[in-house]
């Protein structure tokens, strides 16, 4: 893999990632951009102990541009895009519009960070980096269009980016992720995901960790470990059986998993681990790395096909979708850090929020209000529809 680190107009920095060593990429961006400056600030909540990021900022950002002003797009023809380059594989870029960044704390009215304003109700600076990640040049493709060979570049690119954004001071976690589809929030349908560094361990992460430090105090083993161990054992015994009623596992490979937990929050969700628990993507081996790309591919090209009857798409958008890298936070076991952080898996979390054709699951009051989702499809009956629509 080569990687080629530029800056564009703005001082932004971009990076291609190429399959060919001998790819040039000396592109300049010509656009006349002033310097972006974000004033993103972060203000903790007391009452649920966790971070909020306030963004305001972030309003005027492009949305739902037509696809001849995409700016995902290569520049061409005269129209300069994000990416001066005429063609890219994989392209990595600093958000024009972040959540958090970097120069927020010169930016920030209050305490710029370095006090404990969070007990002053005061909050702190938004510092951290929030990138884009452009999976392919074509515009009208999705991730599922990629071959392996470019869905493993995509891996190596979040694992770089992962061991990068980990090694700048200020961030505590790396979060990959790709939000998929107007129905998810989507406002550029050029393929993409995101790569945040946050300057704190998430709520969501947090309460990971606090279940498997529980669950290691009371059995000695390690949470993630069990699940996975649980759901290969109900389908060993499916497979041998022939009764595939309770068998949740919807792909079985050499290296990873992917079945639907058994308490699914969302109508189709899976969760690919691999069968190895690592921390992050960066400990993966290189024939888990190998494996991957077949295995994901055939998963989000699954969630393409649920929505199909005889062979015909009764859909009229494709699926959908999050895809969510759960990694362990920077600095596990680190002096100051907490050692439970070594307890988590490295996996990805899978979901759609349609439940059937024309209809959506919304977070509405049980779930926004109160944290506690209804699911109107069983993971099993999800599980058994992702096997049917297997090639």
């Amino acid at each position: 893999m080569r990687k080629t680190t530029t800056k564009l107009a703005d001082g932004r920095e971009l990076i291609y990632y190429d399959a060919d060593d001998t790819a040039v990429r000396d592109a300049v961006d010509p656009r006349p951009l002033e310097p972006t400056a974000s004033l993103s600030e972060i203000r903790y909540d007391p009452v649920l102990d966790e971070w909020v990021a306030i963004a305001a900022h972030r309003q005027g950002r492009i949305y739902h541009p037509p696809a001849d002003e995409c700016p995902l797009c290569p520049s061409r023809d005269g129209r300069q895009s994000e990416i001066p380059a005429a063609d890219y594989q994989v392209v990595v870029f600093e958000n024009r519009f972040p959540s958090l960044a970097f120069d927020a704390a010169a930016h920030y009215p209050g305490d710029g960070g370095t006090g404990d304003g969070a007990r002053a109700g005061v909050g702190r600076a938004g510092v951290g980096r929030c990138e884009v990640v452009c999976f392919t040049q074509e515009h009208d493709h999705s991730f599922a269009d990629l071959s392996p060979e470019q869905a493993r570049l995509v891996l190596d690119t979040w694992t770089d980016r992962t061991a990068e954004l980990s090694a700048m001071a200020g961030v505590e976690q790396v979060f990959c992720f790709e939000n998929r589809g107007a129905e998810i929030g989507v406002t550029l349908g050029h393929p993409h995901g995101q790569i945040y560094g946050y300057p704190f361990t998430t709520p969501r992460t947090e309460r990971m960790l606090a279940s498997a430090a529980a669950h290691r105090r009371r059995t000695g083993r390690n949470l993630f470990e069990d699940l996975l161990a649980r759901e290969s054992a109900l389908h060993e015994e499916a497979v041998r059986s022939g009764d595939r009623s309770r068998d949740r596992v919807v792909i079985a490979a050499e290296h990873w998993t992917a079945f639907v937990p058994y308490a699914a929050h969302w109508p189709y969700e899976v969760h690919l681990y691999p069968r190895r628990r690592v921390s992050d993507l960066t400990a993966l081996t290189e024939a888990e790395r190998a494996e991957f790309p077949g295995v994901y591919l055939e998963l989000l090209r699954r969630f393409d096909r649920l929505f199909v009857e005889d062979g015909q798409t009764v859909q009229a958008t494709p699926t959908p979708y999050i895809a969510a890298w759960h990694q362990a936070p920077v600095r596990q076991g680190a002096a100051g850090g907490s050692p439970a952080a070594t307890e988590l898996a490295l996996h990805l979390e899978l979901f759609t929020v349609r439940r059937t054709v024309g209809r959506l699951k919304f977070l509405a009051g049980s779930e926004s209000g109160m944290d506690v989702f209804i699911n109107d499809v069983s993971p099993e009956r999800a599980a058994q529809r992702l096997r049917e629509v297997a090639p």
